[in-house]
């Protein structure tokens, strides 16, 4: 198995990079978030790979992080997902975006991603909940603040879905007023 590859970018032509390791230049499809972070042509580059063994076919595909290769991972053992709807929905969405849509059961989320409709949204949902590790949302105090909500007896849904409109980088007890307020609307 190929879990990693370090080398130089030869060429990039989206989905696909051509990375040159130690003379032999391997193809691998990327997802949009991990090629828009790209160095460019001719730099050095790391990416976290997964080979797909099949009759007629190898396939590799790299990932700018580990968790969105784990995200990868777990959306292939879906059933009726394949390599590329993998790669389509996290090139529609980040690893933090998927995991709050499926923590917040939001299917219109996924059906905003090429090639997802309304019953694969729904398929993907039920099959990813309670398995994306990072299903809190990323933004700095926001888990503070999602932590004194749950403390404070709201369903994980309703934290979530309060936290979501606060702000990047709100101080934690602004967040905590804010998100009340948001929930006594609701």
């Amino acid at each position: 198995m190929i879990g990693r590859l370090t080398g130089r970018l030869a060429s990039k032509h989206p989905p696909q990079l051509l990375v040159e390791v130690g003379g032999v230049g391997y193809e691998v499809e990327v997802p949009m978030s991990t090629f828009y972070s790209l160095p460019a042509a001719g730099e050095a580059v790391t990416l976290f790979t997964h080979l797909s063994i099949k009759e007629d076919s190898h396939s590799l595909y790299g990932f700018a992080t580990l968790e969105e290769r784990t995200t990868f991972r777990q959306l292939i053992k879906i059933s009726g997902v394949g390599a590329r709807t993998a790669l389509a929905v996290l090139s529609g969405l980040s690893v933090g975006d998927l995991a709050q849509a499926v923590a917040l059961q939001e299917a219109q989320a996924l059906t905003r991603v090429p090639g997802i409709g309304k019953k694969t949204a729904e398929r993907l949902l039920l099959e990813l909940k309670g398995k994306l590790a990072d299903a809190k949302p990323s933004a700095p105090g926001s888990n503070d603040v999602l932590n004194a909500l749950l403390g404070l007896g709201y369903s994980e849904k309703e934290a979530l879905a309060a936290v979501k409109g606060l702000p990047a980088g709100i101080a934690v007890a602004e967040g905590i007023r804010a998100a009340l307020k948001a929930l006594a609307k609701s």
